[in-house]
């Protein structure tokens, strides 16, 4: 137990360690494409600025949910402070759609009057953003599977190294062709990147809020497997709900047999979830059939 809980908190270090190098570089660079997007005229560059303060915003997001969640319960915040993370991560998704309207509008003035763009310091401007996000997406490679705040940011990083990609060939439009319309066009493609990270970082995160069950957990698939565990006789008052984003947890009023014991039922309910759903935080209040017969007529999800 105490070299899992070893290797479980190196690898938490390992995490931050990697999370604040690749926060480092995006931010250094998202500078840098802000100072030639202003200096060449480019709507695209600018808006890949803008989407590499949204991967900015997820990875300081994670770092400071890592710390964060290291803070004690106290006798108000019982469960301790993780949903910290989901409100940040609420205000992140709505300024970031925010940001992507004005990169919108901006963009479908400029379809209508083209501005001229000095496409070759847009071109290599674009081309070291890729550089940096192809070396943050190795950094965070090994161990963007270990966490959902991980997996988050590198998904993020992995968005901006495709608008990346669009700026270099609107760029290289410009500068092979005079195609100043490819500017606003690939901005529009950036802008639309962003809506989608946004939009599914704001879903992910109301669900949280409102207390849904996670994705990845077919509730009536946890309620029959209870069912299957030993003396268990019947299940209802069925909750999982998210805390944070690596923290699912489960609610429920287990009937066991006549004459069953209450540990050992207990224990079967609690290793099975644990073991086929991932399930580590639970609560399962056990009763025997007569006191959920007359003691619970009024549960909610009541299922035999």
């Amino acid at each position: 137990m105490a070299h899992h809980h070893g290797h479980h908190h190196d690898r938490r270090s390992r995490n931050r360690r990697r999370l604040a190098l690749t926060l480092v570089l995006t931010l250094a660079y998202m500078v840098a494409e802000v100072v030639g997007g202003l200096l060449s005229g480019s709507l695209a560059l600018l808006a890949d600025a803008g989407h590499m303060l949204s991967d900015a915003a997820a990875l300081g997001l994670a770092l400071f949910a890592m710390w964060i969640a290291q803070r004690p319960p106290s006798a108000r915040a019982t469960y301790g402070y993780h949903r910290t993370e989901i409100l940040a991560a609420l205000a992140n998704g709505a300024a970031l759609l925010a940001v992507a309207g004005y990169v919108l509008y901006e963009a479908y003035a400029r379809i209508l009057n083209p501005p001229e763009v000095r496409g070759g310091l847009m071109l290599v401007v674009a081309i070291g953003g890729l550089g940096v996000n192809l070396v943050a997406l190795l950094i965070l490679r090994s161990d963007h599977g270990d966490s959902l705040n991980v997996r988050g940011a590198w998904l993020h990083v992995m968005s901006d190294a495709i608008g990346s990609v669009g700026a270099i060939l609107s760029g290289a439009l410009i500068v092979g062709f005079g195609w100043t319309w490819a500017d606003a066009v690939a901005s529009l493609v950036i802008a639309l990147l962003v809506v989608h990270s946004a939009w599914a970082l704001l879903k992910e995160t109301v669900a949280v809020l409102m207390e849904s069950a996670p994705g990845h957990v077919d509730v009536d698939d946890v309620r029959n497997a209870i069912r299957t565990a030993r003396d268990v006789r019947g299940v209802h008052d069925l909750h999982v709900w998210t805390l944070t984003s690596d923290k699912v947890c489960m609610s429920a009023h287990v009937v066991m047999g006549r004459g069953a014991e209450a540990q050992r039922t207990l224990h079967a309910v609690t290793e099975l979830v644990r073991v086929r759903f991932g399930i580590h935080h639970c609560t399962i209040q056990i009763e025997d059939e007569a006191f959920a017969e007359h003691h619970c007529d009024d549960c909610e999800g009541v299922s035999a």
